[in-house]
Order: C-alpha cells, then sequence, then structure tokens
C-alpha cells in the first residue's frame, strides 16, 4: 500500500486553511501536515478542546483529507536558542523583545502540542529544538568541551519536561535535523539521543535536504537510526559550487545567485530518492510523506503540485517475497 502524500503548511501560513485545504486537495494530496502558526492550527485551543480538533479534522475531511501530524517548529525554536531580534515574529507579538516571556510560551506550547495532538488522534509533533550552542560550531576562538557539553545539560533541562508531557499524552516528538538546531547531522544527533537518555518519546523527523548540502548521506541516516524515524519531509536540495563561493551561503539569503546552494522543487536537485525509498522499506516505515516544498525559484502552486506527483512516482512498496522463490523446488 502507498504511503500518504502529505503538504506540510508552514510555507503556506499567509493563506487561510480552508483555501489551502482546497487546492491541496486539487493537486492531489492525501492530508496535511499542520503548522501551529498562521490559522492552520492553535495548539493551545487544541490542547483545550476536543471540539476545536473535531473542528479542524472536519475541515479537512471535507476536501478529503486527512491529520497524521502537527507541527510545532517556530516555537520550538525557542526552547533552546540564544534569543535575540530575529525571534521576536516567532512569538505573540505582545512578548516581541521579552525574552524571558517567549520562552516560557515557547514551552507551554509545544507541550501543549502533544496535548493537542492527542485530542486530534495523532501520535507525532514534528518541530524544531533550537540550539543553545550553534554559535559556538566553528570552534574560534577555540572552545573548550565543557560549553558543548553544557549546551547538551541545557537540552536534557529543557527538554526533559517537556517529554514528560508527551509520554503522559502518548505522542512522539520528531525533530527535523537541521542546521541551527542542536541535532543536525549523524554525530550530533547520537549525542542528543544519549543527552535525553533515549527516551522513546524523542525521534526525528527526517528531511534529507538538510543533510544533503552538509555532505551527509540521507540514506545513511536512516540506516543509523531505523527506530527513530517518526515522520518523513520530502524535501529537495542542489549544491551550486563554482569555485567563488563556499558551502555556508556566504551570508546571503535563499534564492541568491551568488549562494552555493539552495533549496530545490522535489526532484530537480540532487537528493538521491529512490536510495532513501528502499531505506524507508528496510525500517519499516509506512507513515506519510510529507511534502515541504521549497524552491525560490519556481511559483509555489506550480512546484507543489508537480511535488505530489513525484513523490507518488518514487514511492514503492517493499518486495514481500523472496525475489528468487521461485526457484525452490
Amino acid at each position: 500500500m502507498a504511503r500518504p502524500v502529505t503538504l506540510f503548511t508552514g510555507q503556506w501560513a499567509d493563506l487561510p486553511l480552508t483555501e489551502l485545504a482546497r487546492m491541496a486537495s486539487e493537486w492531489g494530496y492525501d492530508g496535511l501536515e499542520l503548522a501551529c502558526w498562521g490559522d492552520h492550527f492553535d495548539a493551545a485551543r487544541g490542547a483545550e478542546s476536543v471540539q476545536y480538533c473535531n473542528e479542524r479534522k472536519a475541515l479537512l475531511q471535507k476536501h478529503g483529507l486527512e491529520c497524521w501530524a502537527i507541527s510545532t517548529h517556530l516555537a520550538g525554536q525557542l526552547v533552546l536558542d540564544v534569543l535575540d531580534e530575529r525571534h521576536n515574529g516567532f512569538a505573540p507579538d505582545e512578548m516581541a523583545g521579552d525574552f524571558d516571556a517567549m520562552r516560557r510560551w515557547a514551552i507551554e506550547t509545544v507541550q501543549n502540542s502533544a496535548r493537542a495532538a492527542k485530542n486530534m488522534g495523532i501520535d507525532v509533533v514534528c518541530g524544531f529544538t533550537g540550539s543553545p550552542i550553534w554559535h559556538l560550531i566553528y570552534s574560534f576562538p577555540p572552545v573548550p568541551p565543557r560549553m558543548i557539553e553544557d549546551g547538551f545539560k541545557v537540552l536534557a533541562e529543557r527538554w526533559n519536561p517537556i517529554l514528560d508531557v508527551f509520554a503522559e499524552c502518548g505522542v512522539k516528538f520528531a525533530l527535523e535535523v537541521h542546521p541551527t538546531e542542536i541535532a543536525f547531522d549523524i554525530v550530533s544527533a547520537e549525542r542528543t539521543l544519549e543527552a535525553l537518555d533515549h527516551r522513546p518519546e524523542f525521534g526525528f523527523n527526517f528531511d534529507p535536504s538538510h543533510l544533503q548540502w552538509q555532505g551527509v548521506d540521507p540514506a545513511v541516516f536512516l540506516r543509523t537510526f531505523p527506530d527513530r524515524i517518526y515522520h518523513v519531509h520530502m524535501k529537495d536540495c542542489a549544491v551550486t559550487l563554482d569555485g567563488r563561493e563556499g558551502i555556508l551561503s556566504s551570508y546571503l539569503n535563499f534564492g541568491d545567485r551568488d549562494r552555493g546552494w539552495d533549496f530545490r522543487s522535489l526532484g530537480r536537485g540532487d537528493v538521491d530518492f529512490e536510495a532513501i525509498m528502499r531505506e524507508l522499506n528496510r525500517i519499516g516505515y509506512d507513515g506519510p510523506l510529507s511534502v515541504e516544498w521549497e524552491d525560490p525559484g519556481m511559483d509555489r502552486e506550480h512546484g507543489a503540485a508537480e511535488a505530489c506527483d513525484f513523490v507518488r512516482s518514487v514511492d514503492f512498496p517493499p518486495s514481500a517475497i523472496a525475489f528468487d522463490a521461485q526457484f525452490d523446488k
């Protein structure tokens, strides 16, 4: 049976959910991964009201859509980050500049996302953790190991109480392994699991695009964490180094022609999706393949429609028999 194909609504939060649901249905999606911003999903209301959750589901069902996950990336980023003015847009406007209040709100919001997921009848929340040590990524001035260790201690201190709520609700948190998060590659993901004592509530939202441009093999990531892949994002990227710029993007924003890499619509970049599907089959992942559409050089409606078709074209079920079973007497 084919895995459901969903669309992550984070990049579409400027549109009302009613409009996006209609569009996604017309493009052929099976469901939406609802972002906890814009008017798409309110984690606080979802935590308090089963009726609100039923209304969200009914809105989707009107267009033949379902929901397998909600996502709390923006609030999650505030939990561990060293906060500054860039983060003001991730919290309610009235909290702008009050970083203590923003962090308290973020922690409560992520906890509420677990309660809301339970009320939605789903068992995965995707998101970010933020990182208190991302600014130490290049060890100059020299970074004492203690400073990195302290960062992982902060992870445990702030996220274990959050994960306690997830455990109470029977919901899993899926970190999107991503630069600026506490885990951004295989080695840091392993260290993150160790810092959280490998508690089962915490796993990963696999997104190959963020691994690919770093030089990390996405299929190897799946092979390394077969029991921690709680959700899958489908997203592509292209490395475009020409000898002039570096892989660190040269302070240039997404879409700038002089960047050394950028995101691409699915199938138009460097990610080997066949290798990924084979590994997903090996680990028994049968959850949604959620399109996180980003391509600064393409109309997003055109891209979302072609991305849905692309995902269906690359997905295939595992074999149910040994390929040479016919030779047995």
